[in-house]
């Protein structure tokens, strides 16, 4: 190897070489695309009613996201609650949303605008049915509220979807033998504290804050349902694979429960997008929604039972590819 040239001259081109290899490499390793993509672009975050777990958890996430996601905007839309969400979702207003499981199951059910693009991210934390009286009144049992007047939520909401069901199954027809009042958790606790609501049903994780808010200043109680409103449920013909009998514990809300556990029914949330939606995306949406899981729990409790386990677990929806790599990225 270069034979004319002294053993000096030799070293110094060898030197050379190496040297323009190690700047070539440089070079290659500057421009050449390792690793994933980073998602860009903005999207829109269905969230829920103001003071609601959706809206508070979807306002921290967003937090998490413009650190984990920097070339991601994220801009947040409150809504009536889960059957809004979807409808957002499944129509192309919105990118992400939350919605009950229940909720989910009935917009497929009945093949509702887009019900075949929208896919799941994870499996978030359970919601729990409240229905919520002042401490001193008569009702101890869902059919006492015949003839009242009952916050059931807002016509878009998931809430308003079980509290309907839980009313037919005790035998009331909402809008005949109630007065069914159509408003939100950010309004209900007001009216049944100066006397305009009898009771009000609220589903959400617990504890709510607006609920807890209510019960410090404000003498409620929490009105139980045993596991006979799920069996019930059942003979008003509504699929109920997707509820669980279920149980508030004694200290979700202390001053609303003096002590005591209470029997109720819980059904699961979901992450929603649709297939449509860039994989990378979703990938870094779903690792975030994960991996804040004890950032945003220490401010909204429900979070923190968001669990990798359990997240990939999105039933009635199927999985989304981009959500489906980043479990297989994550499986031990």
């Amino acid at each position: 190897m270069f034979p004319s040239l002294t053993r000096a001259a030799r070293r110094r081109v060898l030197a050379l070489a190496a040297a323009l290899l190690a700047v070539g490499g440089v070079l290659v390793w500057w421009l050449a695309p390792f690793g994933p993509p980073t998602p860009r672009g903005s999207v829109t975050f269905s969230t829920g009613v103001p003071s609601g777990v959706y809206q508070r958890y979807g306002a921290l996430l967003k937090q998490t996201l413009a650190e984990e996601l920097p070339e991601v905007s994220v801009t947040l839309e409150d809504s009536e609650g889960s059957q809004q969400n979807l409808a957002r979702v499944a129509s192309g207003q919105a990118d992400f949303t939350i919605a009950t499981a229940d909720a989910v199951a009935q917009y497929i059910r009945d093949r509702r605008p887009g019900f075949e693009r929208l896919r799941g991210c994870a499996r978030l934390y359970d919601d729990y049915v409240q229905l919520v009286v002042r401490k001193g009144s008569s009702i101890q049992y869902v059919p006492d509220l015949r003839g009242l007047r009952v916050g059931v939520g807002q016509d878009g909401s998931g809430v308003r979807l079980i509290a309907d069901r839980i009313l037919a199954a005790a035998g009331i027809t909402p809008d005949r033998d109630v007065e069914a009042v159509p408003v939100g958790i950010d309004t209900m606790p007001e009216l049944l504290e100066r006397g305009s609501l009898d009771a009000f049903f609220w589903s959400g994780g617990l504890p709510t804050h607006a609920v807890q808010s209510l019960s410090e200043r404000f003498e409620v109680r929490l009105v139980p349902m045993d596991d006979s409103v799920v069996e019930a449920l059942r003979d008003v013909g509504e699929s109920t694979r997707l509820y669980r009998s279920a149980v508030i514990p004694a200290d979700a809300y202390a001053k609303a429960q003096d002590g005591q556990p209470v029997k109720t029914l819980a059904v699961a949330n979901l992450m929603v997008t649709t297939a449509e939606t860039d994989p990378d995306l979703v990938e870094g949406f779903t690792r975030s929604v994960i991996d804040s899981r004890d950032v945003i729990g220490s401010q909204v409790h429900p979070a923190q039972l968001v669990d990798l386990r359990t997240a990939v677990y999105t039933e009635p929806l199927a999985l989304h590819d981009g959500a489906r790599r980043y479990y297989r990225s994550v499986k031990p």
